[in-house]
């Protein structure tokens, strides 16, 4: 009930206000509103109930570590690159055959990620700060990454 009341004071006080600036800019008949009928909305419904997906719960991925998965959402197979295993600034291709649709950086470095198997530029890529960054969806296929010197 709180809610219908307060979705019919905001919809009193929009018709009071519009009266009102019809009103100082000076127009010559008055304002009147016609009747308008408010249907109760709960401003209390969660996500389920609007038709909104949750967020991706993050996949599991530890300090130091470059994470990639084979699906959206952190699922699928998972990839896990550990920094202190990584020469910085090269091109590490992954397994062929494989690629990642999401990814977490956790290097402490920034990752760039390339859709093309050898880092070339001519395809997407993306660079990603190594402080803890989560990508749930990228914009698409990983096949190959760099991690850069800070």
């Amino acid at each position: 009930m709180r809610s219908t009341t307060v979705l019919t004071t905001a919809v009193t006080v929009a018709l009071t206000a519009g009266a009102l600036a019809a009103s100082v800019v000076g127009a010559a008949a008055p304002v009147t509103a016609a009747p308008v009928s408010v249907a109760p909305v709960s401003v209390e419904r969660g996500a389920a109930e609007r038709g909104a997906a949750a967020p991706p719960r993050l996949g599991p991925c530890d300090a130091g570590q470059l994470c990639l998965w084979a699906k959206e959402g952190f699922r699928g197979a998972r990839q896990t690159h550990e920094l202190a295993d990584l020469d910085i600034d090269a091109c590490v291709p992954l397994p062929a055959g494989s690629s990642a649709a999401s990814l977490a950086n956790r290097t402490g470095r920034p990752v760039t990620t390339y859709q093309s198997a050898e880092c070339a530029e001519t395809g997407e890529f993306e660079t990603y700060p190594g402080g803890g960054t989560w990508v749930p969806q990228s914009p698409y296929k990983v096949r190959a990454f760099k991690v850069w010197e800070t």
